[in-house]
């Protein structure tokens, strides 16, 4: 079973998230903010991490960055997530180390899909 990190600072937002990977067979873990995020990337080496972009403190873009860059965790896949839609944010994204940016409210079944991909 594969495990994801999602690491978003809305309680809706993780709700959705929870159900949608726990109905498909993902393991979930969970973080608030992108320091907490960075701190459990490190700790637990999960398979995949959704990231948010806009959070207090650490935003999506330095959190990314610092798994990405890190010696233990530049392996792990980002998927970021966010209603932040321009194409100079997914650059940016991007450029940060995302392996994918998606687009806020997520499709279900493209969720999975892009999780799948990006772990292959």
């Amino acid at each position: 079973m594969a495990t994801v990190l999602v690491i978003d600072d809305s309680p809706s937002e993780m709700a959705k998230f929870r159900d949608m990977l726990a109905k498909n067979n993902f393991q979930v873990l969970e973080a608030t903010n992108g320091e907490q995020g960075c701190q459990m990337a490190a700790d637990h080496l999960p398979d995949v991490i959704l990231m948010d972009v806009v959070m207090p403190e650490m935003n999506g873009f330095q959190a990314t960055r610092k798994i990405t860059r890190g010696k233990t965790t530049a392996h792990i896949p980002v998927i970021m997530i966010s209603t932040k839609n321009q194409e100079t944010d997914r650059v940016w994204g991007k450029r940060q180390g995302a392996k994918e940016y998606m687009n806020k409210p997520v499709d279900e079944s493209g969720l999975v899909n892009m999780i799948r991909k990006v772990m292959e």
